[in-house]
C-alpha cells in the first residue's frame, strides 16, 4: 500500500468557488448591460466624443461577448477545471479594464465591479491551487 500525504485545505477553497459563481453573475450582468447598450443605447448619457475607439453600441457588443466568456469560465472554475483558473484570471483582468473604460457611462457600477474583480483575482491566483487539490 502506498500512502499519499494530503495537504491541508483551507477555507479559501470556498472562496475560489465563490469567485467562480461571482464570475457567472458578473458575466450575466455584463451581458445584460451589453444588450441594453446595443438595443437601447439612448438610456445611457452619450457625449459628442466616443468612448476611446468605439461608440456605445460597439462597447455593448464588447460587454456582451465578455459576459458570455465570463459565464463559461466561471462555470469551469466552479467545477474545478485547472485551465479555467488561468483563463478566468485573464478574463477578469480584461473585465476590470473594460469597466474602467465604461466608468464614464456608469461610474458606481463600474467601481463596484472593479472591486469585485480584485477579490476574484486574489482568490483565483493565491488560492486556486488549493481548489484544484481539493477536487482530487
Amino acid at each position: 500500500m502506498t500512502y499519499q500525504a494530503r495537504r491541508h485545505v483551507t477555507g479559501w477553497v470556498g472562496w475560489v468557488w465563490f469567485a467562480g459563481l461571482m464570475m457567472i453573475m458578473s458575466g450575466v450582468f455584463n451581458a445584460i448591460s451589453g444588450l441594453y447598450a446595443i438595443f437601447k443605447g439612448d438610456f445611457y448619457i452619450q457625449t459628442a466624443r466616443r468612448l476611446l475607439l468605439f461608440d456605445l453600441t460597439a462597447w455593448g457588443w464588447v460587454h456582451l461577448l465578455l459576459g458570455v466568456l465570463l459565464v463559461v469560465a466561471g462555470v469551469a472554475v466552479s467545477v474545478g477545471q485547472t485551465w479555467a483558473r488561468v483563463v478566468a484570471a485573464v478574463l477578469v483582468m480584461i473585465n476590470a479594464i473594460t469597466q474602467l473604460i465604461w466608468i464614464t457611462i456608469n461610474p458606481w457600477w463600474s467601481l463596484a465591479v472593479i472591486a469585485l474583480d480584485v477579490v476574484i483575482l486574489y482568490a483565483l491566483i493565491v488560492h486556486g491551487r488549493e481548489a484544484a487539490e481539493a477536487g482530487r
